[in-house]
């Protein structure tokens, strides 16, 4: 992790359509923390902080600290909604992580040295991404911003599937442990 995100909370008690309109007017978003053994609480977010924070690849995949004042809880964002046409936050789901339990989450894949790649420089091809992230299983302290996929040494009519990643240490793919069947493809040279 390089970067350490922290978002500003406070509890709030009114629920409902009419109140989260409200809080959108002040520049709040209503948000929702949950899991770890605990009650589901129901929390505002400044929207310019989260806006703010969207921008950033990492943001969705990387561990939140939700900072109340008095305590603070490590959360990974789950959902978000947007507005269909706003550049506007609508709502947030957050979930509470235990140090000691492992999560899944989906990671973006970085694809380097595509264009000095064997296929490509040497051989004419082009390559194409079949996907762009990946879930993975880690404990919260070995949960990676992205995964670099080193296209260097892939040839024309070469695919690269999920078992030739190189993962961190303590991470692994939840994926792969369903079987060889559920080995697909993340991207091929043509």
């Amino acid at each position: 992790m390089s970067k350490k995100y922290v978002l500003t909370a406070q509890a709030r008690d009114l629920q409902g359509k009419g109140a989260s309109r409200r809080l959108r007017k002040e520049n709040l978003v209503p948000a929702v923390i949950y899991g770890a053994g605990q009650d589901a609480k129901s929390i505002t977010l400044r929207h310019n902080e989260m806006v703010r924070n969207l921008q950033e690849e990492a943001f969705y995949s990387q561990i939140i600290t939700v900072d109340f004042g008095d305590h603070q809880e490590q959360t990974i964002l789950r959902d978000l909604q947007r507005h269909p046409s706003k550049p506007i936050v609508m709502h947030a789901d957050l979930q509470r992580i235990s140090e000691d339990q492992e999560i899944r989450i989906h990671v973006s894949l970085h694809f380097i040295n595509e264009d000095v790649s064997k296929g490509v420089k040497e051989q004419g091809a082009s390559i194409s991404h079949v996907v762009s992230e990946v879930e993975v299983s880690c404990l919260p302290k070995n949960l990676p911003e992205y995964i670099e996929v080193d296209m260097i040494s892939i040839e024309k009519g070469q695919i690269l599937h999920l078992s030739d990643l190189k993962l961190p240490e303590g991470v692994s793919l939840p994926t792969l442990a369903l079987g060889e069947d559920h080995n697909s493809a993340i991207a091929s040279c043509h």
